[in-house]
């Protein structure tokens, strides 16, 4: 290669190096995922309904914040459970809602462990369901680095901030953004503590929440889910093990998803699967409170007077009281949930929330099996609409 040859590769060379890192220093200032913001004001810029890399967002605010309540789970616990004026149900505590929508239990396991390795996490509370309860990997994207333990953490985000940078979405929401084309319409999770903005779930940009349409594919995904699988309950146990161990004082809790959702499972086979699932829970749970663990199993889930809402294609109504479809339930069903599990000035129903413990497992079960029948008989127009969804194809998402 001759000597102008060589000048022109290097000079090449450099200018492609230049640009790239104009491309990565614009991104990472302009941060239009939120990678590494935390209390400040970017976090206020409204964005579209979908919010791409939320675990990016929430790995590296947990670690800023280090929140001593921290809720773990997929989207049904952050869409319900609520952070806004939670600190007097917890004594002046800082709270965080630190779950991701599409996270499998695995994935949970990682932030519920990335949690407590960032911040002396006082109580966790973890939303649990069947169909999630596997180790298969999830739409939560945790990436490799995302929850790497302390002290490096920071250091390493930086760095994986940086190639993050050089992507081409990333580049594309920024200019949208420089260009004031980002048709933002809600505000971030990070804005309200964790939990998902309601404006980005009554948004007409969003189509699978808040209408009828929405019950066909939240129910099929529910009754086709992977979950529970042992491997899940092993690891499970070992994460419960680990933050027993550190001290944390952990409540979890079993999702109230619309009773609809409960009985597709029983339509599809797994209704036994899922019971076995609850006794090995219990059973856990009891294991650990006896080597002095304070935690706690509560089931919400089953035919009670809030799962057993009529839905729109019943009654006719635009929106449900407690859900937003079949599968999430709205934040003042979060507020029965979390006075169930400490109390507050809720007032919860009487049927609403059942702790499930070693000795009383087998009635519980008993009782939901009975409740399930009594929902086929009073519920008929609504139990043959979930067996005629069932038959039908998925759609692609």
């Amino acid at each position: 290669m001759d000597t102008n040859a060589r000048r022109y590769l290097a000079t090449f060379l450099a200018c492609a190096l230049a640009a790239l890192a104009v491309v990565s220093a614009v991104n990472y200032h302009v941060d239009p995922y939120l990678l590494h913001q935390w209390d400040s004001p970017l976090l206020q810029r409204l964005r579209p309904t979908t919010e791409k890399l939320s675990v990016w967002s929430k790995t590296y605010a947990v670690a800023r914040y280090r929140p001593a309540i921290v809720y773990i789970g997929n989207s049904r616990t952050e869409m319900g459970l609520p952070t806004s004026s939670m600190r007097t149900l917890f004594d002046g505590k800082s709270v965080f809602n630190s779950a991701v929508s599409g996270a499998s239990i695995g994935e949970a396991i990682r932030l519920a462990e990335h949690a407590a390795t960032v911040s002396h996490v006082d109580t966790m509370v973890w939303g649990i369901d069947a169909p999630s309860f596997s180790l298969e990997l999830g739409s939560a994207g945790v990436e490799p680095g995302l929850t790497d333990p302390a002290p490096a953490f920071f250091a390493r985000r930086a760095l994986l901030n940086i190639k993050r940078g050089l992507t081409v979405d990333m580049t594309q929401d920024s200019w949208r953004i420089l260009s004031g084309t980002y048709d933002g319409v809600c505000l971030s999770s990070l804005a309200l503590y964790g939990q998902r903005d309601e404006s980005c779930l009554t948004s007409r940009n969003r189509v699978w929440v808040g209408t009828a349409r929405a019950f066909k594919p939240r129910l099929q995904e529910f009754g086709d889910g992977l979950g529970p699988t042992a491997p899940a309950l092993q690891a499970f146990d070992a994460s419960v093990g680990k933050l027993c161990r550190g001290g944390t004082r952990l409540r979890l809790y079993i999702n109230p998803t619309h009773a609809l959702t409960l009985d597709a499972l029983y339509w599809r086979g797994k209704w036994d699967a899922m019971e076995a699932w609850q006794r090995d829970l219990a059973q856990m749970a009891g294991r650990y409170r006896r080597l002095g663990c304070d935690v706690r199993l509560v089931d919400f889930s089953g035919f009670n007077s809030i799962t057993s809402e009529p839905i729109p294609q019943v009654t006719g109504a635009r929106a449900m009281r407690y859900y937003w479809e079949a599968s999430h339930y709205r934040d003042n069903v979060g507020r029965f949930i979390l006075a169930r599990l400490f109390g507050g000035p809720e007032q919860p129903p009487a049927d609403f929330g059942v702790e499930l413990t070693e000795r009383g497992i087998a009635a519980h079960q008993a009782a939901m099996r009975a409740a399930r029948e009594r929902y086929h008989a009073q519920h008929a127009e609504e139990t043959a609409y979930l067996r005629h969804v069932l038959t039908l194809p998925r759609e692609p998402q």
